[in-house]
């Protein structure tokens, strides 16, 4: 058993969730412990494309309310890109028009448009949001939580109740399948291709109404992200090949120079899909405060911050202001 501080926080999950909120605690005051199961660089968060964008979330309309308070917090770490690894990068949503996003964005997002013919053939939208390499973001926000006086911890964690900590928040993702129980938490594959950029520096997303599929590609330092994928209830985190061949092959229709670009790795992961976010607090029977964050699907980037101001509101913090 743990021995319990009257000011400590348990933060259990490492990915970009558990970072940012144990991030917003710790600055807030609090004494944080960040216990994740595996280094933060070995996370599916890692694997994420890093676009600021709600995909593959529910609610919808709380998504985006978390979404643009995230993107506040990303417009100010854009201005330092090479430390926090948040870059705001034009590109291309396609098969969508201006008339088709609500307010939620189009008043906060000034420079939508409607994108040209010679920046992508069928119906699109330009936009420039955040872009966020997660292999730098994620030591960056770690190093941030240490920064404010928390603490980062390799090791599993098999009962949240058993954990002697006056608030626990529990932003384990895909574990809190087997953890809380959960069984509405459900895998959501998916597969990238990373190559060697031969000088693309849009992102691209297209969906294929008739397939189902979902092509992009990702402009990353040092890199070219393709993908992708979104095979729900499949647990494998072995690269197919066939699966890659096909990702490069609707890459480079798109862009032509894609296809003789050197491949550099595979990736793959399970995005922690759920019916909607459980973002809720809990009491347990001794007294102390359990605070759920997870179930973010394909979007836990773009609404890390909001979901994460939000859990310190539920465990008892005022506001504050994260940059």
């Amino acid at each position: 058993m743990e021995t319990e501080l009257d000011d400590e926080v348990v933060v259990v999950g490492g990915g970009v969730i558990g970072l940012t909120t144990a991030v917003v605690l710790a600055e807030r005051g609090r004494r944080v412990r960040l216990w994740t199961r595996e280094p933060v660089e070995r996370t599916t968060s890692v694997v994420a494309g890093g676009l600021w964008w709600p995909y593959r979330i529910e609610p919808v309309a709380l998504a985006q309310t978390w979404a643009l308070r995230s993107l506040d917090v990303y417009e100010e770490l854009a201005a330092r890109p090479d430390r926090t690894g948040v870059r705001l990068v034009e590109g291309v949503l396609g098969e969508t028009g201006p008339d088709e996003v609500g307010a939620w964005a189009s008043t906060r997002l000034p420079g939508l448009r409607a994108s040209t013919a010679a920046e992508y053939a069928g119906r699109g939208l330009w936009a420039r949001l955040p872009l966020i390499d997660m292999s730098t973001h994620l030591p960056w926000l770690r190093e941030r939580l240490v920064a404010a006086g928390g603490m980062v911890e390799t090791r599993a964690v098999a009962d949240l109740g058993g954990i002697r900590a006056p608030v626990v928040v529990n932003c384990t993702g895909l574990g809190a399948r087997d953890l809380v129980p959960d069984a509405a938490v459900r895998p959501v594959r998916g597969q990238l291709v990373v190559v060697e950029n031969p000088g693309v520096r849009t992102w691209l997303v297209s969906a294929d109404q008739a397939s189902g599929t979902t092509t992009y590609f990702l402009p990353q330092p040092g890199r070219l992200l393709l993908g992708g994928t979104a095979e729900e209830d499949d647990w494998s985190a072995e690269p197919d090949p066939r699966v890659a061949e096909a990702i490069v092959r609707r890459c480079a229709e798109l862009r032509p120079e894609i296809a003789g670009a050197r491949v550099l790795r595979h990736l793959v992961g399970l995005r922690p899909a759920r019916h909607a976010v459980r973002l809720e607090r809990e009491t347990l029977p001794d007294g102390r405060l359990l605070v759920h964050n997870y179930g973010h699907g394909g979007a836990g980037v773009t609404v890390a911050w909001g979901c994460a101001q939000e859990a310190a509101g539920l465990a008892g913090l005022r506001e504050g202001r994260e940059n």
